[in-house]
């Protein structure tokens, strides 16, 4: 509207742009862009206002026709087809197996009320301007716990059509470092193209002491970005070459992680996917942080919320995922988890790599199948499946970005780029190779 505006001045004037003014002024808005690279209030001004205003309605409606609606025990084949179309006042908004997702929130302990208020506040959303190459629109909620982001409509009939096997592989692997997608839903506003969004689980949350972020894809072509400079308030995601001299250091739950990690990227190789991307952030942990000691009580707490429906999806018996072979329950009961399975002398000793391990008096079938799932003992923190605390830091960890298909355009760009780049890695090559890339390049890289 300024531009216009302005232009409309000098036409009024009499004036005409020389092209050595109109290339000042582009490069003059790429840095002022630079300048406003991160977190940014969409208030009543921005250019993305009244879609997010209509995001808020939408949700709020949507969200509100799952606490009114019975939970479901069992989801059916139905569910995970069912659209759901509201009607608003200047715009209808479908919602794609809603039962679906309410279920996978449910099971991250998550009730309806709490992300309805917040998705839905009065707060205006965030809008997060990266340094990616994406061609999304990022948004967040205010309290920065639930990332919005845009997707066309290939990206969506893909995680649609696998949406029971994410499901299977989440109740298989309940500690999965995947992304959780929690609601795929469609805005129509008469007369402009439909616009498909997801809303997804922040990997960053909380990151109010976050220091350093990075976007990790296990290769080297395009994979460096400018730091902020120091002092900024800049939010700048780093890439694989600013990593390379530091570590993950993890000590006891490096093991715990390099076989996540493995499990997930053979789960997405299996999808024959590729330039997904490991998130990775740090920050310091307080002196109290490294030191405090882990009492019996604790235990007790972080291992309810190890192994109990509510801390961590899927959990079998709550909800099924129809075509999946049923299991026998491998959590054990918080009754079960009590002083004739562990002493208060066993605390230290009970976990080797914070991965649950097999005391007197525990049911060894139950923590073979808890070892089988790979599951940890996750901190008594928010978001605590994207959490693992090392000797001095605390990481985020989780695994984004993973609808790009393995196609017949992929795999000519993978001949192009290695015309182009003999003998470097980039992130175009078979979902086989960046699987194995990406796990190797985690090994190297924790101690």
């Amino acid at each position: 509207m300024e531009m216009s505006a302005a232009t409309g001045d000098l036409e009024t004037s009499g004036r005409r742009q020389r092209p050595s003014t109109v290339k000042r002024r582009r490069w003059g808005g790429l840095r002022q862009q630079w300048k406003l690279l991160g977190l940014f209030e969409i208030d009543q001004q921005h250019e993305f206002y009244s879609l997010t205003c209509m995001m808020k309605e939408g949700l709020a409606a949507a969200t509100q026709s799952t606490i009114d609606t019975a939970p479901t025990n069992e989801l059916s084949d139905d569910d995970f087809r069912l659209e759901v179309t509201q009607i608003h006042k200047d715009f209808t908004m479908e919602t794609f197996a809603g039962p679906v997702f309410a279920s996978l929130r449910g099971s991250l302990g998550m009730t309806e009320q709490e992300y309805q208020q917040s998705l839905c506040s009065e707060n205006c959303y965030l809008q997060f301007i990266s340094n990616s190459k994406s061609k999304a629109d990022f948004f967040l909620t205010n309290d920065k716990r639930f990332f919005l982001k845009t997707q066309n409509k290939r990206e969506i009939k893909f995680l649609l059509a696998n949406l029971k096997i994410y499901m299977e592989h989440l109740r298989k692997y309940p500690h999965s470092l995947l992304v959780k997608f929690l609601g795929v839903h469609r805005i129509k506003i008469p007369h402009k193209r439909k616009k498909y969004f997801i809303v997804m689980q922040s990997v960053f949350y909380p990151d109010d002491r976050i220091s350093a972020r990075y976007d990790i894809k296990g290769c080297e072509v395009s994979r460096w970005t400018e730091p902020a400079p120091e002092g900024s308030q800049i939010i700048v995601v780093l890439k694989d070459l600013n990593f390379e001299g530091q570590y993950i250091t993890l000590d006891r739950q490096r093991p715990w992680l390099l076989r996540q990690v493995e499990i997930d990227t053979h789960f997405l190789r299996r999808l024959n996917v590729l330039d997904y991307s490991l998130l990775l952030a740090h920050q310091p942990l307080h002196h109290d942080e490294r030191h405090q000691s882990l009492s019996f009580a604790t235990l007790i707490m972080r291992t309810k919320k190890s192994v109990n429906p509510g801390s961590s999806p899927i959990h079998a018996g709550i909800v099924a995922v129809p075509g999946a072979v049923p299991e026998e329950d491998s959590t054990l009961p918080s009754s079960d988890v009590d002083g004739s399975c562990l002493k208060p002398s066993q605390a230290g000793d009970a976990f080797s790599g914070d991965t649950l391990q097999t005391g007197s008096g525990c049911d060894a079938a139950e923590l073979q199948d808890f070892r089988a799932q790979n599951r940890r003992l996750l901190p008594n923190l928010k978001n605590p499946l994207h959490v693992i605390d090392g000797p001095e830091q605390r990481y985020f960890i989780g695994i984004i970005d993973i609808f790009t298909v393995y196609s017949f355009k992929k795999r000519l760009e993978h001949l192009w780029k290695r015309l182009r780049h003999p003998g470097r890695s980039f992130s175009t090559v078979s979902p086989q190779t960046y699987c194995l890339r990406l796990c190797h390049w985690v090994q190297d890289h924790t101690k």
